[in-house]
């Protein structure tokens, strides 16, 4: 039986996040430049994008590119905008075959016009597709997305338009850049690093964390099913004890 065949399609993760990490260590290893090893990773983005529509997962969430990013060296962010650019142009037709939905989050205005422009052309060419939502994370981190929405409020505030006393969770959650999705259940970040380097803080409050030392270039459908497996063998509980998830569960299922 292989791995995908024990998964439970019944208990799958809606949301799914990944945090793409390694490919510049995975070139070094190999002698290689770092943007050898972002070539590389762009397959693995499409062997796991293809593993999650597969499975019907709903959300898949890749953190491509954080507003830190922009501070590498210039060849390296070149590069990395050329691939970009190149891998929209390639994909939207496979996407479209998939029945795959493309959303981008993110400061995108300081991506280069090139790279704005094939995004919004994709994003355009896939908007009535009902299947697995693609969400790409580009120049985005989490700190500059919070600060933004409450920019936001904050003007709605002073127009009038929102009352301070009504803001509660869910007014934060209308203005932040993820409104339109769920938080996610699962996040796998590859390479052996163990943080979250400023992605998703807010949305990933609840969510089950995966950490692999693979990196993002090997990190293949098989690995992605070993982390589905994980996660399906964990007990969520937010904050409640494990007896009272347990009777709950009873109570959904039917069981006296």
């Amino acid at each position: 039986m292989s791995l995908k065949d024990k998964i439970n399609l019944q208990q799958l993760p809606l949301h799914i996040a990944v945090i793409m990490d390694g490919n510049g260590r995975w070139a070094k290893e190999r002698g290689q430049d770092r943007l050898f090893g972002h070539y590389h990773g762009v397959e693995s983005v499409r062997e796991i994008v293809e593993g999650c529509a597969e499975l019907g997962v709903g959300y898949l969430t890749l953190y491509a590119f954080s507003t830190e990013n922009w501070d590498r060296p210039e060849y390296e962010v070149t590069g990395l905008m050329e691939l970009l650019v190149e891998t929209i142009k390639k994909e939207v037709v496979t996407l479209n075959k998939n029945n795959i939905r493309l959303h981008v989050i993110g400061d995108v205005k300081k991506l280069p016009e090139s790279a704005r422009g094939e995004l919004d052309e994709a994003i355009a060419q896939t908007s009535k597709n009902t299947g697995l939502n693609l969400i790409m994370a580009l120049s985005y981190s989490s700190r500059w997305e919070i600060t933004e929405a409450i920019k936001k409020m904050a003007e709605e505030v002073k127009s009038g338009l929102l009352d301070p006393a009504s803001i509660d969770q869910q007014t934060l959650h209308r203005y932040l850049c993820t409104s339109q999705f769920p938080d996610p259940e699962l996040m796998i970040r590859t390479s052996g690093e163990y943080r979250i380097s400023n992605f998703l803080l807010y949305q990933l409050a609840y969510t089950e964390l995966y950490f692999t030392n693979v990196r993002w270039p090997d990190f293949r459908k098989e690995k992605l099913f070993e982390a589905i497996l994980d996660f399906q063998g964990r007990e969520r509980r937010f904050g409640k004890t494990s007896e009272q998830v347990k009777q709950e569960n009873h109570l959904e299922s039917g069981s006296v």
